[in-house]
């Protein structure tokens, strides 16, 4: 029985791992591919290179004349970490009064914050446009902060108030026996409890603000505004010779902040999702 087990635990391991190395195959010939020259990325497919060199790396960070590739990081970061504390925020105290705070209408704004989470991006696209463009705020980072700063994102409003609703609600009741109001309840009590609710919705407003590319690109339209996603597009160019070597380089780069992140955070990740999930 138990060697029988073992054969079957090494089967199930082997299925995994091969599994894991065909999907993390692109990434390994992007790696591969930005040390080859560029004559080589296309003529030797494999993943080992013949010839190693780091000349796309050097040549992609400083692709816009004037300018290196550290701005498009720079911008990132910025419009990433506005989304994050501005999630963090507003998403909390809006979960924090749908969860915990009685008021008239309650059930009703709480179904139509989820028919949000439902409603395709592209049917408000246009709307959205009009009125940013009517502020004055294209080509700036506002409409892509600001939105995070009136809690927008329902899915973290969701999934924080399904954590919110966990917590036992004595614990509101003697912290107002106490002499403790909503205000303090919510950032003293129910902060520090939710604390792996807030880290989930950190990590991947994080992730899905850096990998952004459709919004980035309809509101972004100088070069010195581009963020990472719009850096990397422009090594491609539809009427001439596209630079794949810097383009390889570049997205090796634009994954490490990404992959650091999840590598440090993948048990609060799986946490946050597993808690946040079973509560209710």
């Amino acid at each position: 029985m138990a060697k029988s087990f073992s054969v079957k635990k090494l089967i199930i391991h082997v299925f995994i791992l091969s599994f894991g190395l065909v999907m993390l195959y692109p990434v390994i010939w992007m790696v591969s591919s930005s040390l080859k020259p560029e004559y080589l990325i296309f003529s030797q497919p494999g993943l080992w290179p013949s010839e190693i060199t780091f000349d796309n790396y050097i040549n992609g960070w400083n692709i816009v004349r004037n300018m290196t590739f550290g701005v498009f990081f720079q911008n990132s970061f910025i419009i990433a970490t506005i989304a994050v504390i501005g999630n963090l925020i507003t998403c909390s105290m809006a979960a924090y009064a749908f969860a915990r705070m009685n008021f008239p209408l309650k059930r009703v704004f709480f179904a139509l914050m989820l028919v949000t989470i439902m409603l395709p991006s592209h049917v408000t696209l246009v709307p959205q446009y009009a009125i940013f463009h009517s502020f004055g705020w294209i080509d700036t980072f506002l409409p892509l902060t600001v939105p995070k700063l009136l809690a927008t994102d329902a899915f973290f409003i969701f999934l924080m108030v399904q954590f919110f609703r966990g917590i036992p609600k004595e614990l509101d009741e003697s912290a107002t026996i106490d002499g403790c109001g909503p205000i303090q309840i919510y950032y003293k009590i129910i902060l520090p409890l939710a604390s792996p609710a807030l880290l989930t919705t950190a990590i991947f407003t994080f992730i899905w603000t850096w990998d952004d590319f459709f919004s980035q690109l309809l509101y972004l339209n100088t070069v010195s505004n581009f963020t990472v996603p719009l850096g990397l597009r422009l090594f491609l160019d539809s009427q001439g010779q596209s630079a794949w070597g810097g383009l390889l380089a570049m997205s090796v780069l634009s994954l490490l902040p990404i992959m650091i992140l999840f590598f440090f955070f993948q048990r609060q990740i799986v946490e946050g999702i597993a808690t946040t999930g079973v509560k209710g």
